[in-house]
């Protein structure tokens, strides 16, 4: 595992180029972010960032990757993870995870932000709240050549203090030339992440899911791709890009206009 994990190590020049991919995406995040509102749909946000992917020469990771049909994953309310961008329309209360990944000169920058829509629910803003501090403090947690069980380690106590469950079938992964990579990212501790280890030169997404109620989802069998929790609770997700440095985790896809660590919602 750990020779095969080498393999994925990036040097200096390839080290740039997934800034350039991290700093690309979140452009295009803080681009579509002042349009994510009530009355806009799910479907013209997904137009809106296909456009402006095509119009700085870039390619959305998410289109057709695995038969996927659209440019973004826009999850609303229950919604896990993975919905589908189409006719609904946001409303005042809702809070909606807008995921994109572009794909730069072959290299791949990937996030996500979950937004509050007008005035919503104590839960609503709570479980986002978990999410967003329950990424960065994980992020914190790593220093170089550490096990990547340090992020489920640091995850679940936090989200199990404030009485909200971590998912466990959807995980972050490395990242890189390709969308999807070895090491996979679990939010939670397990017997692999306690295994594999996180060197200077690797680039990994952080990404809990945490639910408000009970941690199991189920997966659309009609679409086969929006995943819900089972209880229909809500559910809010935060993702960056990180590099491992000598130094250091370093963040890819901080946003000029976008929470930064310590936000409060």
């Amino acid at each position: 595992m750990l020779q095969k994990q080498r393999k994925l190590i990036l040097n200096d020049q390839q080290r740039d180029a997934m800034r350039r991919a991290g700093r690309v995406n979140a452009s295009l995040m803080d681009y579509i972010r002042p349009h994510i509102k009530a009355g806009i749909t799910t479907g013209r946000i997904d137009e809106m960032i296909a456009q402006w992917t095509l119009d700085n020469g870039h390619t959305a990771a998410t289109l057709g990757y695995q038969n996927f049909p659209k440019s973004c994953c826009t999850s609303i309310n229950e919604v896990i993870c993975h919905g589908i961008p189409g006719d609904e329309e946001l409303t005042d209360g809702d809070i909606v995870n807008i995921d994109v990944t572009t794909i730069v000169d072959g290299w791949h920058g990937d996030q996500s932000e979950t937004f509050l829509i007008g005035e919503v629910s104590e839960e609503r803003k709570a479980v986002t709240q978990c999410a967003f501090d329950c990424m960065h403090l994980a992020i914190d947690a790593l220093t170089p050549g550490c096990t990547v069980s340090k992020i489920g380690e640091t995850i679940v106590p936090e989200a199990h203090r404030r009485g909200f469950s971590v998912v466990r079938e959807y995980v972050g992964h490395g990242l890189g030339k390709q969308f999807h990579l070895d090491p996979s990212i679990p939010h939670f501790p397990n017997r692999q992440s306690r295994i594999d280890r996180l060197f200077p030169g690797m680039c990994f997404t952080v990404e809990p899911m945490i639910n408000a109620g009970t941690r199991y989802a189920r997966c659309d069998k009609v679409d086969g791709w929006t995943v819900r929790t089972k209880d229909g609770r809500p559910s809010a997700q935060f993702e960056h890009t990180v590099m491992m440095t000598e130094d250091g985790p370093e963040i890819l896809t901080q946003c000029n206009d976008g929470p930064r660590k310590g936000h409060q919602f």
